[in-house]
C-alpha cells in the first residue's frame, strides 16, 4: 500500500492544478483554426502541465517526507568480513512515509586524507592488465563501496523504527570513513 501513503493532501492539490492547467490550455488551443498550430499548442500545454506536476510533486516530497537517522553504530565482524550498522530511523514530518531507504558508504583511507593515487580512479582494461604487475593490480581495487537498503515501510509521522543492515567489508580497507544517509519515498 505504498501508493496510498505516497500522496498527501498537497500532492492532490498539485495534481488538480496541473490537470486544470491542461484543460484550460486545451480549451484555448481549440479556438485556433489551423490544426497544425492547434496540435502544437496542445502538445506544449501537455508538456508544461506535466512539468508543473512533476516539479511540484518533488517539492512537496522534500517538505512533507522528512526522515532522520539517529544512534548509528557499526561493528565489524571479522569471521565473515562484514560490517553491521544499527540505528534508528525517525519520521520527523507530519505525514506517513511509504519507504525509508538508508544508504551506507564506506570510503577507504586514500579518498578521505587526500592521499589519492591514480590507481584509485583508473582501472586498466584487459590489454593493459597483461603488462601490469601484481603489485599494481592491488592498487586498482575499488576504494569506495555504496549500498542502499529499504529499512522501513509505512512509517507513521513522529514514529521511529530500529534497523540493522550488514554489508561486505573489503579486507584491504584501512582507516575507513563511514557515511550514512536516509531517503524517504
Amino acid at each position: 500500500m505504498i501508493f496510498g501513503t505516497y500522496f498527501t493532501f498537497w500532492h492532490y492539490i498539485a495534481l488538480l492544478i496541473g490537470v486544470v492547467l491542461f484543460v484550460l490550455g486545451v480549451m484555448v488551443s481549440f479556438k485556433e483554426k489551423k490544426s497544425s498550430v492547434r496540435n502544437s499548442m496542445i502538445f506544449s500545454v501537455f508538456l508544461v502541465s506535466t512539468l508543473v506536476i512533476a516539479f511540484s510533486m518533488m517539492a512537496i516530497d522534500k517538505y512533507t517526507k522528512i526522515v532522520k537517522l539517529s544512534d548509528i553504530k557499526n561493528r565489524r565482524i571479522l569471521s565473515n568480513e562484514t560490517i553491521v550498522f544499527t540505528g534508528y530511523v525517525e519520521n520527523v514530518g507530519n505525514y506517513t512515509i511509504g519507504q525509508v531507504e538508508v544508504e551506507v558508504k564506506l570510503v577507504n583511507k586514500g579518498h578521505v586524507t587526500g592521499n589519492v593515487k591514480a590507481g584509485s580512479f583508473y582501472k586498466p582494461s584487459g590489454f593493459f592488465d597483461f603488462f601490469s604487475s601484481s603489485e599494481n593490480k592491488r592498487e586498482n581495487r575499488p576504494q569506495k563501496q555504496i549500498v542502499k537498503y529499504v529499512v522501513s515501510t509505512e512509517l507513521k509521522a513522529g514514529k521511529s523504527e530500529f534497523f540493522r543492515v550488514s554489508m561486505p567489508y573489503p579486507p584491504y580497507f584501512k582507516h575507513v570513513s563511514f557515511f550514512t544517509s536516509a531517503t524517504a519515498h
